[in-house]
């Protein structure tokens, strides 16, 4: 643990560059690998939305993995050799380049493709992946400068980025295996970004006080962020399963749950919580109606915006409340890990225990039943009006559904 606080002068602006583009291009990275593995691998187990939702497993569980590598770093390994492991395994990452999938891996006739796509992603897409994870809490705890969370939100927007360039002009443009070498050649552009920002912190030698947050802090946290996952999936579920088939139709729900996630943490002024908390109860009650009425979900130019908008705002909700109970900078890696943690668990609910436990689609149900919980819960404290109203909500929601 890194015990003494120093303080720090606002960054130079070739350290703010530095710092900022890393981050940026770690997260377009993240991001743009996902669509073009994708598809590498979709066609081989059918192309099924059930085929995206474990690919969505795993890279949330590989997020969790990097957060916490880049938390343990952060917390209990000296600054040296920080940099020493880092840059090691950066260097150990390029030798797997390019990440691209081998035919042995294609499943044999009537093989649930479950445990192979997932050994798959694994073994080629793993480390790389892991490291593009790290990235983002790891240089905000290295960033000699304070506000380290607009960085957050720089490296969403990054992600955001990614998302809307792929279907716009990556994808029809460029053929996948070419897509695949060039992200492999930005990769290794990465790496030298990452070892400069190594370089840099070796040089500044700052620390930054840490303390481990309460264990209630914790709960929260993971709490909000697995509602916002669980609403993501479920969404994503509901809006390619039931509603359209349409090509890159799950980039829609992505995006807007990584838009939330930028303007909550760019800054306080985009998320007010009495504001949010009406719309909140109005978006959750009108996608429990959307849900339960055949009609009214099939119906195309009706749901995709009650679902959409449903979404944004249980996102900002549950995004708001995270930065409204960010914690100091020096506890920055122990909250993002917890954001990981939440976003891995709402994965897991959503794309592996809710299939395997009920035999209907009960995930988006499910997602807005714990969203409504964790309002009622927040404002527990705000008075009987709040309690009566949540409690309404929640009621309406399993009547809706049931």
């Amino acid at each position: 643990m890194e015990a003494q606080a120093m303080p720090t002068a606002p960054p130079r602006i070739q350290v703010r560059l530095l710092y900022g583009g890393t981050i940026f291009l770690s997260s377009f990275l993240l991001f743009l690998i996902q669509p073009i593995f994708a598809k590498l691998i979709l066609p081989w187990f059918g192309g099924s939305a059930a085929v995206w939702t474990i690919c969505l497993v795993f890279f949330q569980t590989m997020l969790l993995l990097g957060y916490l590598y880049a938390h343990v770093l952060a917390r209990r390994v000296p600054s040296r050799y920080q940099i020493v492991l880092h840059v090691g395994l950066l260097a150990a990452a390029l030798l797997l380049l390019p990440v691209m999938p081998g035919s042995f891996w294609k499943p044999a006739n009537g093989e649930d493709p479950t445990w192979r796509i997932l050994g798959l992603l694994t073994a080629v897409l793993g480390l790389p992946y892991f490291l593009l994870s790290a990235t983002n809490p790891l240089l905000q705890s290295w960033y000699p400068g304070a506000q380290p969370y607009r960085l957050f939100a720089l490296s969403n927007a990054g992600a955001l980025l990614a998302l809307a360039a792929y279907p716009v002009w990556i994808e029809p443009r460029i053929p996948t295996r070419i897509q695949d070498i060039c992200w492999s050649i930005a990769f290794a552009g990465f790496v030298a970004f990452c070892a400069m920002s190594a370089w840099m912190r070796a040089r500044t030698g700052l620390s930054k006080s840490s303390a481990d947050p309460l264990r209630g802090q914790q709960i929260i946290w993971i709490a909000l962020a697995a509602g916002g996952s669980m609403l993501l999936l479920a969404t994503t579920n509901q809006l390619t399963q039931n509603v359209a088939a349409v090509p890159f139709l799950w980039i829609l729900p992505l995006s807007i749950y990584l838009l939330t996630f930028i303007l909550c943490f760019e800054s306080t002024r985009w998320y007010r919580r009495g504001l949010f908390l009406r719309l909140l109860a109005i978006a959750l009650g009108s996608v429990a109606y959307a849900v339960y009425d055949i009609q009214l979900s099939e119906a195309i130019l009706v749901a995709v915006p009650i679902l959409a908008l449903g979404l944004f705002i249980g996102c900002m909700y549950c995004h708001g409340e995270l930065n409204q109970r960010k914690p100091a900078d020096g506890d920055l890696t122990s909250f993002y890990l917890m954001i990981a943690l939440g976003g891995a668990l709402g994965a897991t609910v959503v794309g592996l225990l809710a299939p395997a436990i009920f035999s209907a689609v009960y995930e988006l149900p499910l997602s807005l039943l714990l969203v409504a919980a964790l309002a009622w819960w927040l404002n527990w404290r705000s008075g009987w009006p709040q309690r009566l109203l949540w409690a309404v909500v929640t009621l309406a929601i399993i009547v809706a559904v049931v």
